[in-house]
């Protein structure tokens, strides 16, 4: 498919250039690892290598939010780049195959000498529940001086991941890049990423948001986290004030699209059996963006994220197991 914006390039996101490590264990060995089920947790170089060594077979593969996301648009046949930091390890080197093999287009060179290359280790149980134990590494050293800047300019979207917030230098280098975007014509992107992570950086955020962002994802706790409510209209309510196109995933109540007034309701594609949830926010955003990129209605969009959500949490692992282009074929949503 060809996108009507001009660009080289549909969707290029920013974000936490992670190998995830992917491995089923059981609710022992969470409690002997100290981790909450379900839970995102970070942890230092001594932690990671303990859990390490103590899981069973594991798959190996690039990963970080946003990287999930670009992997998406890729499968659904999209132009996609991304930008994040690597060392110069085994693990960087992992991880730039990776995301080239898949089409992407990564231009960061390794960095020398620094913290070694972001993990997380990623341990499901029977469930499907995932726990996620993340040593952020060198992606905690993104500042502007790593943004290719051609890439941003010549992207329909930019795709930010809120997980790369903490610190300022990555702050800037956001903001920056979402000025050149801007400057360019381009639209901006953020996913809010977790509720923790509204919690450290709500005020921010919200600033960020009104600054001209033009499409926000979250899910339900995330959005009632930027307002600070309990209550899920009320939260609808703010963000209608707020932002432009606000895309709100609700799990099997499907997902909630706000724009000009409009709501669009999307209906959770069916899935036989949940296997991992891992990405499944991720690639509910890629079959989103591919779709904004390339101009299809709404309601195609929401079809085509829910449709690759539930491809991936029908399996282990973060990324599609088949092509998300041809299941959108097969599925009537794209020609």
């Amino acid at each position: 498919m060809t996108s009507t914006t001009g660009t080289k390039y549909g969707v290029t996101g920013i974000g936490n250039a992670i190998v995830d490590i992917i491995g089923r264990c059981d609710d022992v060995y969470l409690a002997q690892v100290g981790a909450a089920k379900g839970s995102m947790r970070l942890v230092d170089a001594d932690d990671v290598n303990k859990i390490y060594a103590g899981m069973g077979p594991a798959v190996e593969i690039s990963g970080g939010s946003a990287a999930n996301t670009i992997a998406g648009v890729a499968s659904f046949g999209g132009r996609a780049g991304f930008i994040g930091s690597i060392a110069d390890d085994e693990f960087g080197r992992i991880f730039s195959h990776d995301i080239r093999s898949i089409g992407v287009t990564f231009t960061n060179a390794p960095i020398k000498g620094g913290m070694p290359t972001s993990r997380s280790l990623i341990l499901v149980t029977p469930d499907g529940e995932r726990t996620m134990n993340t040593f952020l590494g060198t992606s905690t050293q993104f500042d502007e001086t790593m943004l290719d800047r051609a890439l941003i300019r010549d992207s329909a979207i930019l795709y930010l991941e809120g997980y790369l917030f903490d610190r300022e230098e990555a702050k800037r280098a956001f903001k920056e890049a979402a000025k050149e975007a801007k400057a360019a014509g381009r639209r901006v992107a953020l996913t809010l990423s977790d509720g923790f992570c509204v919690d450290r950086h709500r005020a921010e955020f919200l600033s960020f948001i009104r600054d001209g962002v033009d499409i926000v994802f979250a899910n339900e706790s995330e959005i009632k986290s930027l307002y600070e409510t309990s209550n899920y209209d009320d939260a609808v309510a703010s963000a209608r004030k707020d932002i432009k196109l606000a895309v709100l995933t609700r799990s099997a109540k499907g997902s909630h699209i706000l724009t000009d007034g409009r709501d669009i309701e999307i209906a959770a594609a069916p899935i036989d059996k949940v296997v991992d949830t891992t990405g499944a926010g991720d690639l509910y955003a890629a079959g989103f963006l591919f779709g904004v990129a390339h101009d299809l209605p709404l309601e195609t969009s929401g079809k085509l994220a829910s449709l690759a959500a539930a491809e991936v949490i029908s399996h282990i692992g973060a990324r599609p197991a088949v092509p998300l282009d041809r299941l959108a074929r097969e599925k009537g949503l794209l020609t």
